[in-house]
């Protein structure tokens, strides 16, 4: 073999070998290792947590202690709303209330021993599957301050702490020490039943059945917000 033909083939293998680095290197990369698979979290569905937005300024109406009325098909009971402790949060309600935001949403979500909670918009038609991800499209900042007593009114949000939802309601139906310790100081609490109670322990009591994520509170039969009216 000549000079310029063993020239050629170191040429080729040269080219050979660089493209092989550069082709593993790429590929390494873009691989992760079992250090990474074992760390990166499986995805799950969760509620979507919409961005915060201006909330509605408490309003003079508010400060004297408003009493809501929810009427359900299984009755009617009254909370009073403590615009003091809360005053973001009772403002929004009270906005919600006058315009009929919750009207004919459900109470999507019975936990026995715990709370009921509602006023999910996507609870009217929506599929199931949606349930409890509804909303206004914006967050209350958290105002923590109220126990989680019997018949106390708090709002949903996705993390304790966190941002209260635009909407959703829960109703703290039977007091305990785990009650306390889950909800106190975590969640936004603005009221107490003060009338009815007893419509609220008839319908905590409504057959569930696991719900998509099997948790046991789907109710069987709907129960529903036909509406809220402030005085």
């Amino acid at each position: 073999m000549n000079t310029l033909g063993k020239v050629l083939i170191a040429i080729v293998v040269v080219i050979i070998l660089i493209g092989g680095y550069f082709y593993f290197r790429t590929n390494k990369a873009q691989a992760p290792t079992n250090d990474q698979a074992q760390t990166t979290p499986n995805p799950t569905p969760a509620p979507p947590t919409p961005s915060p937005a201006a909330t509605p300024p408490a309003s003079p109406a508010a400060s004297a202690g408003s009493v809501a009325t929810i009427d359900t098909n299984m009755g009617s009971f009254q909370v009073t709303l403590d615009a003091k402790s809360a005053p973001l949060t009772v403002a929004n309600f009270i906005k919600l209330a006058n315009e009929n935001y919750c009207n004919n949403t459900k109470f999507h979500r019975i936990l026995k021993d715990f709370v009921i909670q509602g006023c999910d918009p996507n609870s009217i038609k929506g599929d199931v599957s949606t349930w409890g991800t509804g909303g206004p499209g914006y967050t209350v900042p958290a105002e923590i301050g109220l126990k989680a007593n019997i018949g106390a009114i708090g709002m949903a949000s996705t993390a304790a702490k966190g941002p209260s939802s635009g909407s959703q309601f829960f109703i703290v139906t039977t007091e305990s020490p785990n009650t306390h310790a889950s909800l106190d100081g975590n969640y936004t609490f603005f009221g107490y039943v003060t009338s009815g109670m007893d419509v609220v322990t008839k319908i905590a009591a409504v057959p569930v059945q696991p719900n998509l994520q099997g948790e046991p509170s789907l109710p069987n039969t709907p129960v529903i917000i036909n509406k809220i009216t402030i005085k």
